[in-house]
């Protein structure tokens, strides 16, 4: 995981419901293979290679503002986007999902391109009032109005077979790294709990799973990961919600982005 993208969503989310709060202090199938199974391969290797997109068109695929309703989309800035080279983990293995969770892209791509999806409170949203509150209470509705997902969307287009081998080893990281790992980045270290699979659809294939990260005060947090793949490009999510792990609750996918971003992707075939 990403200390810093944590603390930069932190402050974003705190933005975002700053005018709350104000305003309240005022006053797949298994199986074994068939002929069909068979038949499907033959075709696929027969097929022609997929369209490897260039970073202009992969611009003109990622989301922009508009595409997300109730969401802000804006470039992912550089503190937000991880290095490969500053992450380590304890197990290889599980190398992978912490790339993705710090938005480091998968493998070696021919372009990327890297947005920062922020999901905006809803305009009838009740707003709190501090008036008359406990400590616990205070807490609570800070917590509700920070409960606000942040994604991490990032487009990736690959040569050959670049973006399947992509998923591929999330998937087995997944599977491999079910228990847990340690991660460090920039010289923090972040330990992940476990690791869980999610369901999620979209694309040619896709895969999700839920990490959840020991933060240093013993809070718990979950990260979500995403990874789908159209054609010869992988679309990787990150997601967090910030007021979630202030109060422990779980949240769910960010649907209505990797929807959005499924069916924008599609459109370049």
């Amino acid at each position: 995981m990403r200390a810093t993208f944590i603390r930069r969503s932190a402050v974003a989310a705190s933005a975002v419901s700053l005018a709350l709060l104000v305003t309240a202090c005022g006053g797949e199938k298994a199986g074994g293979e068939d002929k069909g199974a068979k038949d499907k391969a033959t075709t696929e290797s027969a097929a022609p290679a997929a369209k490897v997109l260039t970073a202009a068109e992969l611009e003109k695929a990622v989301l922009a503002q508009g595409d997300v309703a109730g969401h802000k989309v804006e470039p992912a800035k550089a503190a937000d986007i991880g290095k490969a080279e500053d992450v380590t983990v304890d197990k290889a293995e599980c190398l992978p999902l912490a790339h993705a969770a710090s938005a480091v892209a998968l493998g070696k791509p021919a372009a990327t391109v890297t947005r920062k999806v922020m999901e905006e409170p809803k305009a009838d949203k009740e707003k709190p009032s501090f008036e008359g509150m406990t400590e616990k209470e205070i807490e609570d509705a800070i917590a509700s109005s920070m409960a606000i997902t942040v994604t991490t969307d990032q487009l990736s287009s690959y040569d050959g077979k670049g973006a399947e081998d992509g998923l591929a080893s999330l998937r087995a990281a997944g599977t491999a790294c079910a228990g847990g790992f340690t991660v460090t980045q920039d010289g923090e270290k972040t330990k992940i709990l476990k690791v869980e699979e999610a369901k999620v659809s979209g694309g040619e294939e896709a895969g999700a799973w839920v990490l959840t990260a020991d933060m240093e005060d013993g809070e718990k947090m979950a990260v979500k990961v995403v990874a789908l793949r159209q054609g010869s490009t992988l679309a990787t999510f990150m997601a967090m919600n910030i007021g979630a792990a202030m109060t422990g609750k779980d949240f769910p996918l960010p649907t209505a982005v990797i929807d959005a971003q499924v069916g924008k992707l599609a459109k370049l075939g």
